[in-house]
Parts: structure tokens; C-alpha cells; sequence
């Protein structure tokens, strides 16, 4: 039945509906109709999206358009519609702030409104957030003076408030302004919002030299005052002066999450930050993303900014420039050139994308992620691993000791730590340390179960040296890696080493960098370990020198001062007061010491 159905799919730009079971599943746009719906049913298996449409599809529909701009305004206008299940889906439950002007009423007055979809010529917006809009309509009071009190408050009023004597409102409650000069202030400080500072300038700059030249100096004298408080305003808001108005559009990628951040400049000014978070890694498709962020973000002419910038370059930027010319009869300039004054900016955007992420995803995911894509480079199908890194730290063959940490799907398992002593016939010797710890390791493996996956750090040598411990005591091995140190010790120049040779993973993926911390981990915890035995070893080798002082009393006397230094400056009375240090004790310490 597909196959008939495909047979009538037009070589036409538009949309096309695939159904299951009579439900809308995709929706999707296309330049030539007959090429992009049969792709879908091809032989070849492409990704497991596709896959699944291609095999719950059991009806198309098609529907022509003039342009592939065309099409893509109602694809977006549909899905938005319909929210089919494999189209992406930007749901947002929260409302947004608007700036809105109560046109019912004789003198409108300027509020914030919150609402899911304004489409009323009364709001403006959206705005980003409550702040800016507040901020805004601080502003718009400062040049054209309109009242933000309730109707209540305006019917109730005898002489003007405070906001009036700030010269923020013409106190039309009491008559000092009549409806035509409040009317025409409403309508300049919607245009201002609807256009940029400039134009704004330009239009009070003509209405001022109109006032003149008809000798009206009162009313050229009040547009004079609020040409200055513009300039003022735009001097205090400039946060950069070559950018006046755009929009930057960043999407990242990680833990097969996506995250989408729009940064919004208004008059040199950023009003804030929108962003987006996606289950999946959408970048494989970024045209039909990039596309889904445009249209659902601009609902109206006065939310388009001059200019658009995308961190990432989609394949197709001229058919976003061509509907949003068709959607709001406008053209406004859609780019990928990020120039150095929109670096700071676009790093900004591509920041907030990444936090969008973090901030959804909790650490389970983050190591599960790592972990599976750590297993699928080892083409190992297990679940529930665990992982334990093994390093060895010594002091100039002195002091030797040995971690184990141990790693899952929640991270770092602290309280599994574990420290070996090294025997002093071999502290130096890093293969012999290996082999003596992994046997004791296995030992102890009737109470503590050995991992899934054993890391040692190392080269071949210390690779083989497990090697052969675990093939002479276990039938069952757990597989043993070994992380080897770059060129110079450089972190990229890593080379993870198994059984059968070097194991090619990219240095940037999950699976790499969570062996890198794992390595990182038991290093630490090693070199921690040393330290503290070699400072204990010092600490007792120079009280070991004194007559007198014996086992016991140097340990009160550590337990008491806590460190070597602090006995050194201690006075004989404080030293007497350790149980069992008597004055001539007390100074033998401290002729010994200093």
C-alpha cells in the first residue's frame, strides 16, 4: 500500500505527513517532495530514527508549496500543532514576560504580563525575562512619561504621586495631560519598542524641528528633554556599541544530550539568555534544529532582532533568511561570521548551552554515559561495570605505596579505596610493585569481588607484569588496560594499551577522558599516601635521635603538636606538660631539634 502511495508523492517543494494508525508521527519539509519521502524507505538502514518511522509508517500525506521557504514556515507551523513524536519537540511550560498597554482604557497604562503565547497588538515581547522587562519600562517612563499604576489607583487619585514628581508619569489622573498628547505618547514609546534607538532618535529629531518651525518652543523644548534621556539611557544600557541589535544561537552536544542557548542583544545591551534542553543528540540534524529554534522563538515582527548569528554552521542558511522575509515581509541579515566583537558573546551563548546540560543530567548519567561508550570501544556487551585504576608511588625508592581506586556508573566509590604497602626489597622496582599488589588484590577477592575492568598505570611492562599475575592465578581474568604516558607527558599524546596491542579511541570521547580521571585518581591518592608515610618516617627519625624518647612518648607527643615544627617552637613548659616528659627530656628535644 506504501508503494502506491510513494508512486503519487510530487517532485514539488512542501510537506509531507507520515501516519501511524491514523496519528501523526513526522513531519517533515523537503525541495523535491518524491526524493526526500522515498529516502525514508530505502534499503539501507541509516539511523534508528529513521528506522523506526520507515517501520511504523503506514500512510503519507503531501501537501505542495511555492518554495522550500514556504514549506518550511508550515512544517514548523504543524508540528507545533500536531507535536508528532519524532519531530523535535521544544515544550516549554513556563511563561514568559511581555510588555503590555492596556489599549481599553481612555489613558492606556504600561505593565508586565506573563502569558504563554501574546498575539495581541497590546503586547510586546517576549522578553527574556522579568528583569529586562522591568528595566524597560523604567525606561520607556523616563522618556514618555506613562503611567504604570493600576485602574484603581488611577480612578482614585486627587493630586499626582510620587512617579509624577519623579518625572516619570504626565499624571493624566488628574488632568495635566490631555488624551491626544498621551495618545501619541503611547504610540512613540510603542514604536520605540518596535525600532531600534536610532530610528527612534531620528523620528524625535524631526518632530522637534517640525515643533520649532511651527514656533511651538514648549513642545520642541519636551522632545529636546527626552532626546537627552535617550542618549543617557543608551549611554548607561551600552554594554557594546557595535553590536545594537542580534541574536546568537549556540547548540552543544554531550552525554547524548542536546543543550540550545539564544542570547539576545538590544541596543548594545544583552537582555538575557533563552535555552533549551533535548534528550538525543540533535546535531546530526542541526538545519531542522536551527530551523525549530528560529520559528518558535520569534512569534512576532517586534521580537526579530537586525541581526542573527549561528555558532554552528547549518547547511542550508539562506532558506532561514527566505522565510523569515516571508513569514514577517522583512529581511534581516542570518550569518555564521562570529567577528571578534561577538566572540565574547557567542562564548557566553555556547556556556549557557553547555549548563543547560550539566544542570539536567545528574552524575549516574555522566558515568553510565562514559562507561558505555568506554565498553562499546572495547567491544564488551556487560552492564553494571565497575572499574579499579592501580598506581604505585615511592620517594627515591623509599616509602612505597600502592592505591586502588574503584570506579561505576556513580562515579568515584570512596569508601572501595584501598592502600598497599610496598615490601622495601621492592619500592623501586614499579613491575615487581604491580605484580606483589595484584596478588594480594587477588586474594581478596572471596570478600571483595574483582572488577569488570582492571586499569594499571603504566606501559607494557607494567601491562604484562598484570598480564601474567592474573593469566597464574585466575582462569577468568578481568580485562586489564593500561593507560602509558604521551610524548613529554602530555595528556592528548595518551596511549590506552589491552592484551592484543593499543586500543584506538578518540582522545576526546567519554570513554578516554574517564580513564584519564580514573589514572588521575589512583595517582593522587598513591602520591597522598607516600607523602604522608615519608613525613611520618622524617617525623620519627629526628625524635628517634633523642635519649630517652621512647615509642610511647614520641607518639604523645605527635598526637599532642601534630607536626614536627610545632615541637620545635615550643616552649619546656609546654613540653612538660606531655605526660612522662620530664625537663631534662624537654630539653634535650629542643637542643636536638634546634
Amino acid at each position: 500500500m506504501l508503494k502506491d502511495q510513494l508512486k503519487l508523492v510530487p517532485s514539488t517543494p512542501g510537506i509531507y505527513k507520515f501516519f501511524s494508525k491514523n496519528k501523526i508521527i513526522y513531519i517533515g519539509k523537503a525541495k523535491n517532495l518524491k526524493k526526500r519521502v522515498s529516502s525514508y524507505f530505502g534499503k539501507s538502514f541509516k539511523d534508528r530514527k529513521t528506522h523506526q518511522i520507515k517501520t511504523l509508517t503506514d500512510k503519507i500525506e503531501t501537501f505542495s508549496t511555492t518554495s522550500e521557504a514556504e514549506a518550511l514556515i508550515l512544517e514548523q507551523s504543524l508540528i507545533k500543532e500536531n507535536l508528532p513524536r519524532f519531530n523535535i519537540l521544544l515544550r516549554d511550560d513556563k511563561t514568559y514576560p511581555y510588555i503590555h498597554f492596556s489599549m481599553d482604557h481612555k489613558f492606556p497604562s504600561i505593565s508586565l504580563k506573563r502569558s504563554k503565547h501574546a498575539v495581541s497588538k497590546s503586547f510586546f515581547g517576549p522578553f527574556i525575562s522579568a528583569k529586562a522587562v522591568k528595566s524597560t519600562i523604567k525606561d520607556l517612563q523616563k522618556i514618555f512619561q506613562i503611567r504604570n499604576c493600576s485602574d484603581s489607583t488611577f480612578n482614585n487619585r486627587s493630586r499626582p504621586c510620587i512617579e509624577h514628581q519623579m518625572q516619570r508619569c504626565s499624571a493624566p489622573c488628574v488632568g495635566l495631560i490631555d488624551k491626544t498628547t498621551y495618545d501619541a505618547d503611547i504610540s512613540s514609546s510603542q514604536l520605540y519598542l518596535s525600532s531600534t534607538g536610532k530610528k527612534m532618535k531620528s523620528l524625535m529629531l524631526a518632530k522637534m524641528k517640525k515643533f520649532s518651525s511651527e514656533l511651538e518652543f514648549e513642545k520642541a523644548s519636551e522632545m529636546k528633554k527626552r532626546i537627552k534621556s535617550l542618549d543617557l539611557l543608551h549611554q548607561e544600557n551600552s554594554c557594546n556599541s557595535l553590536i545594537s541589535s542580534a541574536d546568537i544561537f549556540s547548540c552543544v552536544s554531550k552525554l547524548n544530550k542536546t543543550g540550545a542557548c539564544i542570547l539576545s542583544v538590544r541596543d548594545g545591551m544583552i537582555r538575557g539568555t533563552k535555552t533549551f534542553y533535548l534528550n538525543g543528540n540533535y546535531l546530526d540534524d542541526i538545519d531542522n534544529l536551527f530551523q525549530s529554534l528560529v520559528f518558535s522563538y520569534y512569534q512576532n515582527i517586534f521580537s526579530l532582532p537586525e541581526k542573527i548569528f549561528f555558532t554552528i554552521n547549518p547547511t542550508n542558511l539562506s532558506l532561514i533568511k527566505d522565510a523569515i522575509k516571508l513569514k514577517f515581509n522583512q529581511s534581516i541579515s542570518v550569518s555564521i561570521d562570529i567577528n571578534k566583537d561577538l566572540r565574547q558573546l557567542a562564548k557566553l551563548a555556547t556556556l549557557n548551552a553547555n549548563q543547560v546540560i550539566d544542570n539536567r543530567v545528574n552524575q549516574s548519567d555522566k558515568y553510565t554515559f562514559s562507561i558505555n561508550d568506554l565498553l562499546s570501544h572495547l567491544r564488551i556487551n556487560k552492564k553494571n561495570v565497575s572499574i579499579e585504576g592501580f598506581d604505585i608511588s615511592h620517594h627515591s625508592g623509599k616509602d612505597g605505596v600502592a592505591s586502588a581506586v574503584k570506579f561505576s556508573s556513580q562515579g568515584p566509590e570512596k569508601s572501595e579505596y584501598r592502600l598497599f604497602n610496598i615490601p622495601a626489597d621492592l619500592t623501586g622496582n614499579d613491575v615487581g610493585s604491580i605484580q606483589h599488589v595484584l596478588e594480594r588484590r587477588i586474594k581478596q577477592s572471596n570478600e571483595k569481588p574483582l572488577p569488570e575492568i582492571i586499569l594499571i598505570d603504566g606501559g607494557k611492562s607494567q601491562l604484562n607484569a598484570a598480564l601474567r599475575t592474573f593469566s597464574k592465578n585466575l582462569k577468568n581474568p578481568p580485562v586489564i588496560l593500561s593507560i602509558a604516558k604521551g610524548s613529554k607527558r602530555v595528556r592528548s599524546t595518551e596511549t590506552i594499551l589491552c592484551k592484543n596491542g593499543i586500543i584506538e579511541m578518540p582522545k576526546n570521547s567519554p570513554g578516554f577522558t574517564l580513564l584519564q580521571q580514573i589514572r588521575d585518581e589512583s595517582h593522587r591518592f598513591a602520591l597522598r599516601s607516600n607523602r604522608k608515610k615519608k613525613n611520618k618516617a622524617l617525623k620519627y627519625s629526628s625524635l628517634n635521635k633523642i635519649k630517652g624518647l621512647g615509642p610511647n612518648k614520641k607518639k604523645k607527643l605527635l598526637n599532642y603538636f601534630k607536626s614536627l615544627q610545632r615541637i620545635k617552637v615550643a616552649s619546656l613548659d609546654e613540653l612538660c606538660k606531655i605526660d612522662g616528659i620530664s625537663i631534662k627530656i624537654a630539653n634535650r628535644i629542643k637542643n636536638s631539634l634546634n
